[in-house]
């Protein structure tokens, strides 16, 4: 199969990257100019440099590609960053993934679309609700939920419409390795990497440790994405979550224990949002009823998260 990814050298989008290539399908991607990753596609012919909000140039890529299916993973992709780029938030999802589905109807209303929905979208909900199911209404409440949802529309839309292919993964937090330390997990782990290293004082800032989510490690969610290509489960939402969720101070004190390290953990007020859900856990029957079972637990995937801010430090 022939596959373009946008977002290519993100966390998410590279290990779509890997998972593809290695079953042998012809991989091609989308990257800002700005964009740096260690990926090898990078490097290679198969990686085009545009910004998805560039329609003129988004077209010759799919003009050159032909793809039969793609990725759309290129987002300004933190929630808590949103508040501080609101325009910027809504302008990259909502005009890039207009762009994007335009492309792909005029390569081929056959071509098959996925795009990068969000748990975000859920919003204001009461914790008695969770876990949630995807028949739930939507009520985002910071500017990347809503962007999210309006990408969710945006596709829907044109399966209505236009009949294109497309499928609605609702991304409940991935975790993995190549994250910049924009969440608190990879923030967390990077300071105790350079806390290990001698750099920093034993002291850990962290924001509302008291909230619980649903993590699952990039490698289940890509897969569990590439299962819902492959049902062709298109048209409808699927949660991409574990169903299981842990508060942060736990997540915290699991990752000193990897370290072998004990800190003093002090209160950061700058990285305390505006809107913070106590509990964002998923129901995750449908896409278990895919045949989705998740590979990796927690810990695993927070011990690969830690080894790879030791290398990368």
């Amino acid at each position: 199969m022939k596959i373009l990814i946008t977002g290519i050298t993100g966390m998410v989008g590279s290990y779509f990257y890997k998972m593809y290539k290695d079953r042998g399908d012809e991989v091609y991607g989308v990257a800002r100019n700005s964009a740096s990753s260690r990926m090898e596609a990078v490097q290679d012919r198969h990686i085009f440099r545009c910004d998805v909000t560039d329609r003129d140039a988004l077209e010759k890529v799919f003009d050159k590609v032909r793809p039969e299916l793609v990725i759309h993973m290129a987002a300004q992709a933190f929630n808590g960053l949103s508040w501080e780029c609101e325009y910027l938030t809504h302008y990259t999802n909502y005009a890039g993934t207009l762009n994007v589905l335009k492309c792909a109807l005029r390569n081929s209303v056959h071509t098959k679309v996925l795009l990068a929905c969000s748990s975000a979208e859920y919003g204001d909900f009461d914790i008695s609700e969770c876990p949630l199911k995807e028949e739930r209404s939507l009520r985002p409440v910071t500017p990347y939920g809503v962007s999210k949802a309006g990408v969710e529309m945006l596709g829907y839309q044109y399966y209505s419409n236009f009949g294109l292919p497309v499928y609605f993964p609702r991304m409940f937090i991935h975790v993995g390795t190549g994250h910049p330390p924009a969440t608190a997990i990879q923030n967390f782990a990077r300071q105790l990497a350079l806390i290990s290293k001698g750099v920093l004082e034993p002291v850990i800032h962290a924001g509302n440790l008291e909230s619980a989510r649903d993590f699952i490690d990039v490698r289940d969610g890509v897969a569990a994405m590439i299962l819902l290509v492959e049902q062709d489960k298109r048209g409808v939402p699927v949660n991409i979550c574990t169903g299981k969720a842990y508060k942060i101070a736990d997540v915290l004190h699991m990752l000193m224990d990897i370290a072998n390290i004990h800190v003093e953990i002090v209160e950061d007020k700058s990285l305390l949002r505006a809107s913070d859900e106590p509990l964002l856990l998923g129901d995750n029957s449908r896409i278990q009823s895919l045949g989705f079972e998740p590979k990796y637990s927690l810990g695993e995937t927070l011990q690969t998260v830690y080894d790879d801010w030791l290398q990368r430090i």
